[in-house]
C-alpha cells in the first residue's frame, strides 16, 4: 500500500506498516477481545475528526462509551449511535476506568485532564493520550499522572481517520506493559495492529516525531521538485509517475542505511557521499536559476560538504546522521 496522510486539528496522520506477524497476531487475537469489549466501558475525551472516529470504533465493538468536548454539539450523531454525552470532562472520566483522549496538543489536553475535577475523577484510572506532541511532553504529562494516582500510557496513531476500526489502523503506545495489557483488549477494538514499544514513556512520541520527519521532508522534497519542473516546462502530472518510482527504491535503501547506523559502517560502495554533494549541487543550480528557493537542498548538501571535509568523503549519504548527533556517536 502506498503512504496516505490527511489533515486533522490533531496532526498529520502517516500510514506506518507494522511487520506482518503483527497483523495475524491481531486476527487471532480479535475474537477474544470482541468478547473482552462487550463487557467494557471507555470514555473519549476530543471530538475532531480522529476522536470521533476513536469513539465511533468503540461503538461499533459494543463498548460502552462516554464522550466528551469542549465544543457542544459534537456528540450528536455519536449519541444517535448510542455513546454517552458527558455534561463536563469530570463526569465522563468518572463513568470509565479507562480514558483516552485525543486533541490538538498537550496545551489542549493538559487544559482539560489537569483540572482539579477533573484529576481527582481520573484517580485510579487509567488515561490513554493519542495526543500527538513531544517525547519530552509525554514524560511531563506521565509524572504528573503519577502524582496524582493516575496509571498513564502514551500513544501515537500513524494512519488516518479512515483506517480506524480497520485492519489498517496502525496504533503504537509506550508506559507500564501491565497497564497496557489490562487495557489492550478495548484498545484493539480500534483495530488495525498495536505495538507497544517498551515502559520509557516517551518512547511513542520518539517515533511519532521521527516517523513525521520522514514524512515531511519527503513531501517538502516533492513540492520542491514539481517547483522545479514547473520552471522546465514538466507538468505535475507528467512528473509524478518518475516521483512514484524514487519512493519506490527507498524501503530497501532505508533498510540498508538503518544497519550503517547501527553497525556504525557506512559503506559508499556504489555511491559516495561526493557523489550525492555533486547532484545536489546541480539542484542547488537549477533551482537558483529560476528563481526558486533551495534551501533545503543547500542544507543538505552543506552536510554532505561538511562530511566530506571530515574525511568521509569514500563513505554513503547516511553517514550524515554522525553530523546531526554526534552525541550517537558515545
Amino acid at each position: 500500500m502506498t503512504p496516505q496522510t490527511f489533515r486533522s486539528p490533531a496532526r498529520l496522520r502517516v500510514i506506518v506498516h507494522p511487520p506482518v506477524q503483527r497483523n495475524l497476531r491481531h486476527a487471532h487475537r480479535s475474537r477474544d477481545m470482541s468478547q473482552h469489549a462487550h463487557q467494557s466501558a471507555v470514555t473519549v475525551l476530543g471530538l475532531g475528526p480522529m476522536g470521533r472516529a476513536l469513539a465511533g470504533a468503540f461503538l461499533d465493538a459494543g463498548i460502552r462509551t462516554t464522550v466528551w468536548n469542549r465544543t457542544p454539539g459534537r456528540d450528536r450523531q455519536l449519541a444517535e449511535r448510542g455513546a454517552y454525552g458527558a455534561p463536563t470532562p469530570e463526569a465522563a472520566v468518572a463513568a470509565s476506568e479507562l480514558t483516552v483522549i485525543c486533541v490538538v496538543n498537550y496545551d489542549a489536553a493538559d487544559a482539560v485532564v489537569r483540572r482539579e475535577a477533573v484529576a481527582g475523577a481520573l484517580r485510579g484510572h487509567t488515561l490513554v493520550n493519542l495526543t500527538a506532541d513531544t517525547p519530552d511532553r509525554a514524560r511531563s504529562t506521565a509524572a504528573w499522572a503519577a502524582g496524582h494516582g493516575i496509571g498513564y500510557l502514551d500513544g501515537a496513531i500513524m494512519t488516518p481517520t479512515a483506517t480506524i476500526g480497520t485492519p489498517a489502523a496502525v496504533f503504537l503506545h509506550s508506559g507500564p506493559e501491565e497497564l497496557y495489557r489490562r487495557h489492550r483488549p478495548v484498545l484493539e477494538a480500534l483495530g488495525g495492529t498495536h505495538t507497544h514499544l517498551g515502559e520509557e514513556i516517551g518512547r511513542a512520541a520518539a517515533y511519532d516525531i521521527a516517523l513525521l520527519g520522514v514524512f515531511w521532508t519527503a513531501m517538502a522534497g516533492y513540492a520542491h521538485a514539481l517547483a522545479v519542473a514547473r520552471a522546465e516546462g514538466v507538468t505535475a502530472r507528467e512528473l509524478a509517475p518518475f516521483a512514484k518510482g524514487i519512493g519506490a527504491i527507498l524501503p530497501p535503501v532505508f533498510e540498508q542505511a538503518a544497519a550503517e547506523v547501527d553497525s556504525g559502517g557506512f559503506s559508499g560502495e556504489g555511491n559516495p557521499i561526493t557523489s550525492a554533494a555533486s547532484s545536489m549541487a546541480h539542484v542547488v543550480h537549477t533551482s537558483e536559476a529560476h528563481g526558486i528557493d533551495a534551501s533545503v537542498m543547500r542544507a543538505a548538501e552543506g552536510w554532505a560538504r561538511r562530511v566530506i571535509a571530515q574525511g568521509h568523503g569514500a563513505d554513503g549519504f547516511v553517514r550524515i546522521t554522525e553530523l546531526l548527533n554526534p552525541s550517537a556517536r558515545a
